[in-house]
């Protein structure tokens, strides 16, 4: 097909002396405000000398965002702090966001109206943010003193504004994921970090996100207010909530920011811990000074915070939380429960924090400091009521969660908790006395007994609980600081197994009433593949259509359209997405046809094309014609070497014949170096089928040159054309064996009144119908390239080419881009299960090349 192009037109982006544009260059026309943004924050950081440790203390007071510096009248410092960095690593961070988000704004917006909204949320955002922090300071106390004093300069402020502003106009599903993990995050750094700029940025964000609400039109209002996200999508909104909360204060605590009520937590990463003797001896003459207790308290702390054993301990609520999110996400029960109780304990243990703090003169004096203020409340307060808060909401939307998982596997799994428990108790018992002396003070048994119950906590909730005794030696330490990280690791990584465990049931018993489906109505051309080991099915109510699947890492990944009637196709999809959703699997099809991939687009999936099927219509075939000669050739070549074609079933052929296929096959695996592929491909096991038909190549003395095997397809119970599957040719064998059967094949298909024969599809090979085509499609396209040294997929399209057959494109089609990546593993695994790590070296050192 060609086309026609007016002569001053430009339709690539050409200059004038007929050369692309530089990346530079064209990254600047579609993105001016990025590239003027940043080009003008460098060069202001550059010229002020800001660029390796920030603005100096003058210029920072005169165009830093502070309440103080607001109540000189610095008015334009509402707008110039976005303008200035805090050194060189903000600076290099907020470049690569500003970069990545920002365009996106200018793409939605338009590079005005991004600018325009760019600096009114940064002004309005700005002014929020610093009469929140003037309200804190009427409450008194070290956060409020700090948030008075803190002058702060960056762009974050004004990008998390746009950016949340521009959510506005996404689709429902990325909006409502993107503001709740950011305004999230703002809330966990504003909690547990608390600085100034921390502050604006949340204020900004608000502004931000009510400015792009407040400029929809009202279809889009009526959208946000009433639309409510499906189940599977209220999963992964809830997944997220708790991810995020989780990781909220353990970011905070890696900036190793001191105003946080976490802040101790700095010391896993800080300075080498204090002696556990001088730390005796230091709270033993603390006496009742607040300054001395105060330094107990913190060498404790340190004490207690330092090595890889503790910093594991304080983190192990973190991991069980998200192992636990990945649970809500597949919408299990178990996980519900197990979340639910973290939360409330993290509550209680928060409250028996402060109600002992508060009770206790000296620890008031430690924690509140003197007097009472809302940044000492806070301090108390946070650690209960943001996991109590977390519970509140998982109560709220219980019903979401219902997928149980199959009978036993928690059993299992609490059995082998309770001896690893019951383990590693005795050992921390048994090894402390055999070496009491490791330690600052030989504990008896009671006191290890007393003790144990802590060596499970994380170290942050026990700052007010004063250690009987520390370790001093290697043994000791070992014993008290792994006792509760190896066991929290085993029940993290049980946890992860018994919610990620699909429990299918064995598909035999429902393999007969595929195969009596395929008998009575048919389907695609890829029908029979249903009916290999390693499916399971799901059903249609009265048996008018069937899914075949297979579970892989939470993604039910399907073989090929519906089979069953045409009429039933639709509601087996949808049918086939509700049953996916109520085990909490990400439902994906695959290999699907353009009728299916419709019905997917209508239920506002994603798609894409993952292989190329080609199809000869028999009825009008004849090798007849300039475009045929490489077929006739190979008819004439096997014709002059004695070579014929003949039909066999693999179960009932010769033993010779089928110990020759058995060696073909296996000299073209150990050529190839890599594992047979499977899932769509069929290999020797996939032979073993009375319905599934072979024509070899065999010359005089019965020896096989090639091989082919027919799949069956049918429509309305008959049988109307077969499908190509396994193909493997002798090394030694005559050139042009394959053309030679498949033209043999189609010529007595037709003469047996057959319709179709289809050579079935080349995965990641396309025909290119000269369509626009996005992200995704160039990236499969690239793998397809990069593979074709080791498994030779476009080579196969080209092949089949030269039978001038009909081309159908075959599609990927998933309900959410977010799980493209747990998709490709899925597929990955299915066509190679059993990859080893040699094969898999071998594999990337071939798409490498």
């Amino acid at each position: 097909m060609t086309c026609t192009v007016p002569v001053n037109a430009d339709p690539v982006g050409l200059t004038d002396t007929g050369e692309r544009p530089s990346p530079a260059l064209r990254l600047l026309r579609r993105a001016p405000l990025t590239v003027g943004f940043v080009t003008l924050f460098w060069v202001l950081g550059a010229a002020t000398g800001s660029v390796l440790r920030g603005p100096s203390p003058t210029l920072r007071g005169a165009v830093g965002a502070g309440v103080g510096p607001l109540r000189e009248g610095h008015w334009w410092s509402l707008l110039s702090s976005a303008l200035w960095c805090p050194g060189l690593v903000s600076y290099l961070v907020n470049t690569v966001a500003v970069i990545a988000l920002l365009p996106v704004a200018e793409r939605r917006l338009g590079s005005l109206r991004a600018g325009g909204l760019l600096v009114a949320v940064q002004v309005a955002g700005t002014l929020v943010g610093l009469g929140l922090a003037a309200s804190v300071g009427l409450g008194g106390g070290r956060w409020a003193d700090q948030l008075q004093a803190s002058v702060a300069v960056g762009p974050g402020a004004a990008l998390v504004g746009t950016v949340l502003a521009t959510s506005a106009g996404l689709a429902a599903l990325w909006r409502r994921r993107l503001r709740l993990v950011l305004l999230t995050a703002l809330v966990m750094l504003v909690l547990y970090s608390g600085l100034l700029g921390d502050v604006l940025r949340l204020a900004a964000g608000l502004v931000g996100l009510t400015a792009g609400m407040a400029t929809l039109g009202r279809a889009r209002r009526r959208e946000v207010v009433l639309g409510a996200p499906s189940r599977p999508e209220a999963r992964v909104l809830i997944a997220l909530l708790v991810a995020a909360s989780a990781l909220g204060p353990l970011i905070a605590a890696w900036a190793q920011t001191r105003v946080g009520p976490l802040s101790v937590l700095r010391f896993v990463f800080a300075s080498p811990p204090p002696d556990a003797l001088t730390v005796g001896q230091i709270c033993a003459d603390a006496g009742g000074s607040p300054g001395a207790a105060r330094e107990c308290a913190e060498l404790q702390a340190r004490l207690r915070f330092s090595g890889l054993g503790p910093g594991l301990m304080s983190i192990m609520p973190v991991v069980l939380l998200l192992v636990c999110a990945e649970g809500l996400r597949r919408g299990r029960r178990a996980a519900w429960r197990v979340t639910l109780g973290l939360n409330l304990g993290l509550a209680g243990l928060g409250l028996t924090f402060a109600a002992y703090t508060a009770a206790t003169p000296m620890e008031q004096r430690v924690i509140l400091g003197s007097g009472t203020h809302l940044h000492a409340w806070l301090l108390l307060a946070l650690p209960a009521l943001q996991p109590l808060a977390i519970a509140v909401v998982l109560v709220m939307v219980r019903h979401q969660f219902d997928v149980r998982a199959p009978l036993g596997t928690y059993r299992a799994a609490g059995r082998i908790s309770g001896v690893t428990f019951v383990a590693v108790s005795v050992v921390y018992i048994g090894g402390s006395l055999l070496v009491g002396n490791g330690y600052d003070r030989p504990p008896g048994l009671l006191a290890l007994l007393t003790d144990l119950p802590t060596r499970f906590l994380p170290p942050g909730y026990l700052g007010e609980v004063e250690p009987a005794f520390l370790p001093v030696s290697a043994a000791t330490t070992w014993l008290f600081e792994w006792t509760g990280p190896v066991f929290w690791l085993v029940v993290g990584t049980l946890a992860l197994r018994s919610f990620t465990h699909s429990g299918l049931r064995t598909s035999q018993p429902d393999l007969a009433r595929v195969r009596a489906l395929l008998a009575r109505t048919g389907g695609s051309s890829l029908a029979h593949i249903a009916t290999w080991p390693g499916h399971t099915y799901w059903f249609t109510p009265g048996d008018e259509a069937v899914v075949a699947y297979r579970v892989i890492g939470g993604v039910a990944l399907t073989t090929g359209d519906p089979v069953g009637a045409p009429e039933a196709r639709e509601a087996a999809v949808r049918g086939f997405v509700g049953h996916c959703h109520t085990h909490g699997w990400t439902p994906c099809l695959y290999s699907v046809g353009v009728e299916v991939e419709a019905i997917a687009g209508s239920m506002g999936w994603s798609t894409v094309q993952v292989a190329e099927e080609t199809v000869l219509m028999l009825s009008e075939l004849a090798f007849t014609g300039k475009k045929w000669q490489d077929v006739r050739t190979a008819l004439n070549k096997a014709d002059k070497a004695g070579v014929v074609a003949e039909w066999c079933h693999f179960r009932t052929a010769p033993l010779a014949v089928t110990e020759q296929i058995r060696a073909i096959s296996e000299e073209w695996v150990a050529d190839k170096g890599m594992p047979e592929m499977g899932f769509t491909l069929g290999g020797l096991d996939e032979l073993d089928d009375d319905e599934v038909r072979l024509l070899i190549a065999v010359d005089a003395d019965r020896i096989v040159h090639g091989v082919t095997s027919w799949l069956p397809v049918r429509r309305d119970g008959a049988v109307v054309g077969w499908t190509l599957d396994f193909m493997r040719r002798r090394a030694g064998g005559f050139n042009g064996v394959m053309d030679f059967l498949i033209a043999s094949a189609a010529l007595r298909c037709k003469e047996e009144g057959a319709e179709v024969l289809s050579l079935s599809g080349a995965p990641l090979a396309r025909l290119d119908r000269g369509e626009p085509i996005g992200g995704l499609q160039k990236l499969l396209d690239a793998a397809g390239r990069r593979l074709e040294p080791v498994y030779g997929f476009g080579s196969l399209l080209a092949f089949k080419t030269k039978f001038q057959p009909v081309y159908r494109p075959l599609y990927l089609a998933y309900p959410d881009p977010a799980a493209l990546p747990a998709i490709g593993n899925a597929i990955g695994r299915a066509y190679l299960p059993h990859l080893s790590a040699r094969h898999a070296t071998r594999l990337v050192r071939a798409v490498l090349r």
